[in-house]
């Protein structure tokens, strides 16, 4: 539950994030207000997920409908933050054998450590669905984050392994001949970027497993919206969500996922 609250309220930043960016207001001194009335929102009307739900998902003052993106957003992350604690703190399903360690700081840093490389993935994907397009300033300290945490299977970060490095440029590779071929019709640019940080977090057969699962998931959802919601085939979908949740679905389950290699392949 304490995980799942932090979650929210780290949710609720990460909204700020995504609506600020490239607007010119300032993230930490502009206060919040209502984009249809321009109405400042006091503290009690600010309060994530709780907020919305007592408000009915209406302003207070001009009862004009608020963005179900907010509780969206922070649900999810909350939701991030309950299954990366799971995943780092539980031991069912450790990332190494560097988090087994009895030194419980450790564990706290890495839970951290990854919650926060997935909030960014999670405002990646809100804002590429919003605009359609990657932003740098998020991509880039994801990329740098990712490749850190290949380090953390040594202890004191002494080692970089070179299987994250060459899944992280295979996949970058693979996402950039597809936007470049296709003249940037098939694929963006910054969905290249986004699968090398993908690849220097996953490691090669992990990273193997989202892309192949957020192909799955865009195909799902993509075929519905074509055949029903109308554009053709020239509606733009943006895949950054999906290869987002295919790398947190491969991460969590990431100790399933190696099992069924092992055993396939040995």
């Amino acid at each position: 539950m304490p995980l799942f609250i932090l979650g929210l309220i780290i949710g609720s930043f990460l909204n700020v994030l995504v609506l600020r960016l490239g607007t010119g207001e300032r993230i930490g001194r502009d206060r919040s207000r209502c984009f249809s009335c321009g109405k400042t929102l006091t503290w009690h009307e600010l309060v994530p997920l709780l907020s919305f739900l007592i408000q009915k998902g209406r302003c207070r003052s001009c009862g004009s409908q608020i963005s179900w993106q907010y509780p969206i957003v922070e649900f999810t992350t909350g939701l991030i933050f309950v299954l990366t604690g799971w995943h780092v703190l539980g031991f069912e399903f450790g990332i190494s054998n560097f988090f087994r360690i009895s030194d419980f700081g450790f564990l706290i840093f890495g839970w951290f450590y990854f919650a926060a490389i997935f909030s960014l993935l999670l405002a990646i994907s809100v804002y590429d669905f919003r605009h359609k397009i990657i932003p740098n300033r998020f991509v880039y300290p994801f990329i740098a984050l990712s490749l850190i945490s290949g380090s953390l299977t040594s202890v004191f970060f002494t080692e970089v392994r070179l299987p994250e490095i060459f899944a992280g440029a295979g996949a970058f590779f693979f996402f950039a001949s597809l936007w470049f071929f296709s003249k940037g019709r098939w694929m963006g640019l910054g969905d290249a970027k986004l699968a090398l940080g993908i690849g220097f977090l996953l490691g090669p057969w992990l990273t193997i497993v989202a892309v192949v699962l957020s192909f799955w998931i865009g195909t799902l959802i993509a075929v519905p919206v074509v055949l029903f919601w109308g554009g053709g085939l020239k509606t733009q979908i943006p895949f950054g969500p999906f290869l987002a949740l295919g790398a947190f679905a491969s991460w969590v389950f990431s100790d399933v996922v190696l099992a069924f290699f092992n055993a396939l392949l040995f």
